[in-house]
């Protein structure tokens, strides 16, 4: 195997057709976004995309995934996330986020709710949490840490995401993952030489092997304008060909891509 074919892709959707797709173009997990409490207020003035999504529609996404995991994200911390968390195991849900907790033992009590019953993804996106990531990463049963660029940098009051993913902050939380030997992921990915994003996806890839992630979220922009007309399996592959090319530069080859690519974001 190598670095590219290792990377875990997850995607956010409700559209059973694009599941299917994505599922048959090797994209690792897919599955619904249920992070519903405080997120409208939290990103009101982002233009940032708010789930549509709806637990009812699990079954029928479990339905047309034959290679992928099935993928949810949960509320933040509330009295009665036990029993979301039951509804998502008892669906057929295979990897669970926890999104927006703050304390270690917010991310204990998600690791016994869940129970082994499917695979512990926390979702690191408040300062708080992230003051903490030493103390959480010695929990045993979490199976991957996710850094939410987006409401971290808020949490933080940051300028913009590509700021955090810069900092010498983020190259901490990357080195207190690694030691503690669990998988690290954050941010999303666009495709290959897409010409419209204002960003290079290209300068975001280095970033991935600068910090030694192997996991992401597949951005909308992946998929727009219109999936049916792209060759999804050709796009994955292209993607993952890049990141192992990516992880064979030197290190003086992923700075010189950050330095790049926050000039680029200066310059918006």
């Amino acid at each position: 195997m190598s670095y590219g074919n290792d990377f875990v892709l997850t995607l956010f959707t409700n559209d059973i057709e694009l599941a299917r797709r994505a599922d048959e173009a090797g994209i690792n997990r897919i599955g619904l976004d249920l992070e519903m409490l405080g997120k409208a207020v939290r990103q009101q003035h982002l233009n940032t995309w708010i789930s549509d999504h709806e637990e009812n529609q699990l079954p029928a996404l479990r339905q047309v995934l034959k290679k992928s995991k099935l993928f949810v994200r949960t509320n933040p911390p509330h009295p009665r996330l036990d029993e979301e968390i039951d509804r998502f195991v008892e669906a057929g849900a295979e990897v669970i986020m926890l999104p927006m907790f703050r304390t270690t033992e917010d991310a204990a009590n998600f690791i016994e709710y869940i129970d082994g019953r499917a695979e512990v993804s926390l979702l690191v996106e408040t300062a708080a949490a992230a003051v903490r990531l030493e103390e959480i990463v010695q929990l045993k049963g979490i199976d991957e840490i996710h850094i939410g660029l987006n409401d971290l940098h808020l949490d933080i009051g940051l300028k913009s995401h590509f700021e955090l993913l810069r900092s010498q902050f983020m190259n901490n939380l990357s080195d207190i993952v690694h030691n503690a030997g669990i998988p690290f992921g954050f941010g999303g990915v666009g495709r290959v030489k897409d010409a419209r994003l204002p960003i290079p996806s290209d300068l975001v890839y280095a970033q991935y092997a600068r910090l030694r992630a192997d996991r992401a979220l597949v951005s909308r922009v992946f998929t727009s304008p219109d999936y049916t007309q792209l060759d999804l399996t050709q796009e994955v592959a292209a993607f993952r060909d890049r990141m192992d090319e990516w992880n064979e530069c030197t290190e003086q080859d992923w700075i010189k891509a950050r330095d790049l690519l926050w000039r680029a974001a200066e310059a918006l």
